[in-house]
């Protein structure tokens, strides 16, 4: 949706993952101003900050955004009467020539990236012991360069973090003159990569949670303004267990914020002989030894391109949610090597001596078997930001102020829950919000989405046919940490899609509130649905079970949305 105007909004101000004095509680009382020591009391008596309180959306990192008050009915709910936030789409899964299995440079990617109609890119190369000992510090002059190359598009630094005990993730920081120190003693403390052999599985999720820990240390003092972690492909082999992903955000809110609803790698599904003929993500696993018992057979495969997590409605995404946990999702390319690509390698390069690859070159041979797209070509995570910044898109990412598609299925979306009848325009509470209101009290939920009407990367203007509103109680923490269902999610309501073009509104009461709830939403072409896991009775036309060979991302497109909650004042 372009840059557009920077319509700022006023929540409080979150210094990105900087507390502000009132909510930071190593700063005395006695050193606070009036109006500071009051806001804290207030937050404390409400149970909003303190021993516990990460367990509830009203604790969410960051400031009042954390404690959800900047979400709150009335002007203050996020956005402007002229139209809300600026969305801008990005991609926080990418590699390089500085990946061991990858090759392309960091200007290539950001390049494709931003023609592709991306923002802001995330740089993610591999951690490795090679990656380790000099990756850090040899990519970040490129992504320097690239960020005075290419103003108009926000290149982060970060690595894909082999999570101790699991699966990988992205961390990344903002941008300063510590953002290579930090990542590198991040990696070379924490990766699992160097992790003793003889640890023990308890001992590898403790260094998970400890490395989690550093980097929102590095944040409170100072070193950086922002870093975030999303763990990646998160279903893909089954050892994300349900208790280490809950111990991960519990670890540090403000740090650990959520995982990739839908994996990269969606062209390894394109069928044969045009493509890999495989699965799209590479979600071609089975259990193994090291995978969590409990996750069905199912698990290990896409459904309509999206991880199991959290295409399953009463699934694992919707038990955190049903928490009261913020946790977001993404879309990403995890782009390695891309399809239809026709260059390779440099000739003569030893990734293990150089810790890269050799600036690719072209080779005349269009690549058919590459299961990646490159940034931007078919999946988007967009973020609604409060201007054109770094600091910007790490806020509106731990706000869970995003919405994420595939194959521009739609144009662009913006989700509100307000009072019923409320009708001042843009003062409803957006994605990742919280709204607070009396018992008894009626909401509604707007939606307005632009349809797309232009083509996609692949040539043709996507159909959006179909939007689902899924609500789900919210029932506090659960026992048993390794819960990965809630009996109290399901799809409420569906509207069919008529119009092509233009932009399409729909209104749905949400009744009174009687007891707290969250909701989110998903759109797809219809092309593709089954009842989901959980039974037609909670999801009738979920995504169906994508199947190895025969899965073309083009023909069957979702988008989905983070969760709005609305709790009892």
């Amino acid at each position: 949706m372009g840059h557009g105007h920077d319509h700022s909004h006023h929540d409080m101000d979150t210094s990105g993952g900087d507390l502000p004095e009132a909510l930071d509680l190593s700063v005395p009382e006695t050193e606070l101003s009036p109006g500071d020591r009051s806001r804290r009391r207030f937050l404390l008596g409400a149970g909003l900050l303190g021993a516990g309180a990460a367990a509830s959306v009203l604790a969410r990192p960051g400031a009042a955004e954390a404690a959800g008050l900047s979400h709150t009915h009335g002007p203050v709910g996020g956005g402007t009467g002229k139209g809300g936030f600026q969305w801008l789409s990005g991609d926080h899964h990418i590699h390089t020539q500085y990946s061991s299995d990858a090759q392309y440079r960091v200007l290539d990617q950001a390049q494709k990236g931003h023609a592709y109609g991306l923002d802001w890119i995330v740089i993610t190369d591999h951690g490795s012991a090679a990656h380790a000992k000099i990756g850090v510090e040899k990519v970040n002059p490129d992504i320097v360069k690239t960020r005075e190359e290419l103003k108009g598009l926000l290149t982060f630094q970060g690595l894909e973090w082999n999570i101790p005990a699991a699966e990988h993730a992205t961390v990344f920081v903002t941008p300063s003159k510590n953002e290579v120190s930090v990542l590198k003693q991040f990696e070379n403390a924490y990766d699992g990569t160097f992790a003793p052999s003889t640890n023990t599985a308890a001992q590898n999720e403790a260094l998970a949670i400890a490395g989690i820990k550093f980097l929102g240390e590095q944040v409170r003092k100072r070193k950086i303004d922002g870093a975030l972690f999303f763990a990646n492909h998160p279903a893909r082999r089954g050892i994300d267990s349900p208790h280490e992903i809950r111990g991960w955000r519990d670890a540090d809110p403000s740090v650990a914020v959520g995982f990739e609803g839908a994996p990269g790698h969606q062209a390894a599904g394109i069928p044969a002989p045009n493509g890999r003929g495989g699965a799209r993500g590479y979600y071609d696993n089975n259990p193994s030894a090291a995978s969590f018992p409990g996750y069905p057979l199912e698990s290990y495969r896409t459904w309509g391109g999206f991880d199991w997590m959290t295409s399953t409605v009463g699934g694992l995404w919707d038990s955190l949610l049903a928490e009261g946990k913020a946790w977001w999702i993404t879309v990403n390319s995890d782009s390695h090597v891309n399809y239809l690509d026709q260059t390779e390698r440099g000739p003569g390069s030893d990734f293990n001596a150089n810790g890269k690859y050799n600036d690719p070159v072209y080779n005349g041979s269009i690549n058919t078997q590459a299961g990646d797209f490159w940034p931007g070509f078919y999946g988007r995570t967009n973020v609604g930001a409060s201007s054109f910044g770094y600091k910007a898109v790490v806020d509106g990412l731990r706000a869970g102020r995003v919405w994420v598609d595939h194959g521009r299925l739609i144009k662009g979306l913006d989700a509100r829950v307000r009072v019923a009848g409320d009708r001042r325009g843009f003062t409803g509470t957006p994605l990742g919000g919280v709204l607070q209101v009396k018992r008894g009290t009626s909401t509604e939920l707007t939606l307005e989405i632009d349809l797309q009407d232009i083509p996609n990367w692949a040539g043709f203007v996507p159909a959006l046919k179909r939007v689902d509103v899924i609500v789900g109680t919210v029932t506090g923490p659960v026992g048993d940490r390794d819960t990965f269902t809630t009996p109290n999610t399901r799809v409420v309501k569906s509207f069919e899609v008529s119009r092509t073009s233009g932009k399409v509104s729909f209104t749905y009461s949400l009744g009174r509130l009687d007891k707290p709830f969250y909701l989110r939403v998903r759109g797809t072409d219809g092309n593709r649905t089954q009842p989901g896991l959980m039974g037609a009775s909670v999801d009738p036309y979920g995504p169906q079970l994508d199947v190895a060979g025969a899965a073309d991302p083009w023909g069957d497109l979702w988008f989905y949305t983070n969760p709005i909650w609305v709790l009892p004042r």
